[in-house]
């Protein structure tokens, strides 16, 4: 058991890197948590140029349980970014309100519990998202502080912590 999680910016080499470490595993169950978008060419072909570089031997499964983690095995997660989209989705904080809210911070402690209690090898992939300007828009400002906390939940927890930059992979911890 044990638990990485590899941070990084856009199109920084966090997803090589991540999955560089799983290299030669030929039982990883790659948790895609991204919901498709069949009318986003450019999304699309993001997703696609991420299959083409995983092993054959790899098995996808598309979800956006935190339960999944719960189960002995090899997980890569790709991303906890757009995991914390989908609860943020799910929970209806984009509307605002203190119910959805507290909707969100459940949803987050699932995650979190999961994480935890894994006694599964996982790899977790995150944008660190919190390094450019303030976002302009409220909706912007939660989800930027919404995955600055869950990062930095997820680190304290962490077996390994990576940061990529430029497709250079510094170790933090």
């Amino acid at each position: 058991m044990s638990r990485t999680l590899v941070l990084g910016g856009s199109r920084s080499g966090k997803s090589a890197h991540a999955e560089s470490l799983l290299e030669g595993r030929d039982d990883v169950t790659y948790l895609a948590t991204s919901d498709p978008r069949p009318d986003d060419a450019e999304w699309t072909a993001r997703v696609a140029a991420h299959r083409a570089r995983r092993p054959a031997s790899w098995t996808t499964k598309e979800t956006t349980n935190p339960g999944e983690l719960v189960l002995p095995g090899v997980y890569l997660v790709d991303s906890v970014t757009t995991w914390v989209t989908a609860m943020m989705d799910a929970s209806g904080v984009w509307d605002g309100g203190q119910r959805a809210r507290d909707r969100l911070s459940r949803r987050v402690d699932e995650l979190l519990e999961a994480w935890v209690m894994t006694p599964a090898h996982v790899v977790a992939v995150s944008d660190e998202v919190g390094l450019g300007v303030v976002p302009e828009t409220t909706s912007g400002r939660l989800f930027r502080d919404t995955l600055g906390t869950v990062n930095q939940r997820l680190a304290a927890t962490a077996d390994e912590v990576w940061f990529v930059v430029a497709g250079l992979p510094q170790r933090l911890r």
